[in-house]
């Protein structure tokens, strides 16, 4: 009787879990991967810059603060699995380059002029517990030989580590650019961003809202 009691409350415990675990509705196709590319920065490099927050957009030097060029962008993203369980505590990290195609990165020369001191070019942040991820940036723009995008990657205990890309809905460059051409039909939802007008009452010019489907 005692072990049917104690078999019982497991039971209980973990479908009230299950139950208070947000679920979300998922194309139940995980993301497709890419590599890092050649521009990703890394840690111990980027250790010394004074700004790596979620706001892309913003940099503070000197005491003063510089606005990033081009079009300001609010960027929400939502981490979920193949079975639509939201992931928390997931570590994201974007990375992309500014309004005048140049990236942060050791190998990039930088002189004077030949790249935006306010944009932040990485940024990180965690999932929270409904799965959201907020990060602000600026509206991608071309890169020689490439279509507008943002580079992301994703870490969690449940997943491990995976990169891929986010492009833009619609735009004509996507046609032409190799990597997206080489994405099954199947795999381009996961990493389409709708790009949405931001309400006229906040400093931005667009806002998404994506869901990035793990595997489970």
């Amino acid at each position: 009787m005692r072990a049917m009691t104690k078999l019982r409350r497991l039971l209980l415990l973990g479908t009230a879990a299950m139950l208070a675990a947000p679920v979300l509705a998922s194309s139940r196709r995980a993301l497709a991967t890419m590599t890092d590319g050649p521009f990703y920065p890394p840690q111990a490099w980027r250790a010394a810059w004074s700004d790596q927050d979620a706001d892309l957009s913003r940099v503070q030097r000197g005491g003063r603060v510089l606005q990033a060029r081009g079009e300001h962008l609010g960027l929400e993203l939502v981490l979920a699995d193949t079975s639509g369980r939201v992931i928390d505590g997931a570590e994201v990290e974007i990375w992309q380059c500014d309004a005048l195609a140049a990236y942060r990165h050791p190998r990039v020369p930088a002189p004077p002029g030949s790249f935006d001191e306010g944009f932040q070019g990485f940024g990180a942040t965690r999932s929270g517990a409904q799965g959201q991820a907020r990060l602000r940036t600026i509206r991608p723009v071309p890169y020689p030989g490439r279509t507008p995008h943002i580079h992301f990657k994703l870490r969690h205990a449940n997943f491990g580590e995976l990169s891929s890309q986010l492009f833009v809905a619609g735009d004509p460059g996507n046609a032409r650019d190799f990597l997206w051409r080489a994405l099954a039909q199947q795999d381009r939802a996961g990493l389409e961003m709708q790009l949405q007008a931001a309400a006229a009452d906040i400093d931005l010019r667009w806002s998404v809202r994506h869901t990035l489907v793990v595997p489970s």
